[in-house]
């Protein structure tokens, strides 16, 4: 079977946006978000409106870019890591877009640009907005200990980022295409340790990576880079490792991490890097879709990945599932 969808009349990404909070604005990549807030709690009185405010800013944000009504826009994929994707329904309930959530955990963004591509693609919309976003206070409050309590991390554990990441879809008119996509398969190595979402995920990214240069029958070289979604620097070697022990593929050369690229490792103290539905995200509707458009890149495989686990399974002793899902993105020529 065959997993990648390659579109015939490829959709395109017309417009991005993406929103950080204080210590992401203080990364490598600062100069590239659209917004920066100081203010981790964006005015609100709860971590939760918190990441909702911030899912809608980068919403508002791509909109705004874009020139267009609110009422052009055919459908909004989005979702987050909160129980019930709350961080998304309650940030955008006010905007009066057609809706449909979905959960992906950090591969999220993926996820909805993934299938609103496919909706795009077969003429069932034709502007549709991918979007999602996590917060490190709600985070922490939902899937570890709320930051009152003082928890210390495990060296295998991540920052959760603070960040959301929007894309406008549209049939033309874009700068960076979206070529073929593919949607993973859930593996389940039986991790249970919750500070290690790198071990939980890499399998899943060797997987739909495998599937898809198999698929495609291309190999790593016939890409610029190779990006993966928040495995940070432990799951980044581990995927390195699975990818030539059970595939013989070698991505050393062309393969990124957004989980490596957000923050400085040593001097903002984020052990083994950056982590949550925004941090690919932000770095995917800024940085990486700058370099598409002003054809520093060409061809990015983008493979976001996602630990679909919840406080209560974590507490019932099951195992982390992970799922990885992928976007071939080219630069117009």
């Amino acid at each position: 079977m065959n997993r990648v969808i390659k579109f015939k009349n490829p959709p395109s990404i017309t417009h991005t946006a993406s929103v950080v909070g204080k210590e992401e604005g203080k990364g490598p990549l600062a100069h590239e978000f659209d917004e920066i807030y100081d203010d981790a709690t964006f005015g609100e009185d709860s971590w939760e409106k918190a990441e909702s405010t911030l899912q809608k800013k980068a919403i508002e944000k791509v909109i705004e870019k874009s020139g267009r009504k609110k009422d052009e826009i055919d459908l909004l994929f989005a979702g987050d890591l909160l129980n019930q994707c709350t961080g998304s329904t309650f940030g955008i309930r006010d905007l009066s877009i057609p809706f449909a959530g979905m959960y992906g955990a950090c591969s999220t963004m993926a996820l909805t640009l993934a299938t609103a591509s496919v909706f795009i693609a077969s003429g069932a919309a034709s502007v549709a907005i991918a979007a999602t976003s996590s917060h490190f206070c709600s985070s922490e409050k939902q899937f570890r200990f709320p930051l009152e309590y003082g928890g210390q991390r495990t060296p295998t554990a991540q920052r959760t980022c603070t960040a959301a990441g929007a894309s406008m879809i549209e049939k033309s008119g874009g700068k960076v295409l979206i070529d073929s996509v593919i949607f993973g398969k859930i593996q389940d190595l039986g991790i249970t340790d919750a500070n290690n979402m790198g071990a939980a995920m890499a399998p899943a990214a060797a997987d739909t990576i495998s599937q898809f240069l198999k698929s495609t029958k291309t190999t790593p070289d016939d890409y610029d880079l190779i990006l993966t979604g928040d495995l940070g620097f432990v799951g980044s070697e581990l995927l390195t490792e699975l990818l030539m022990k059970d595939h013989n593929l070698d991505i050393s050369s062309v393969h990124n991490d957004c989980g490596k690229m957000m923050f400085y490792r040593e001097g903002q103290d984020v052990h083994a890097g950056g982590s949550g539905c925004g941090c690919s995200a932000s770095i995917l509707n800024s940085h990486i879709y700058r370099q598409l458009c002003e054809k520093e890149l060409e061809k990015v495989l983008f493979v976001a990945t996602g630990a679909l686990l919840s406080p209560t399974s974590t507490m019932q002793g099951e195992s982390i599932p992970g799922i990885a899902h992928g976007i071939l993105l080219k630069g117009k020529s």
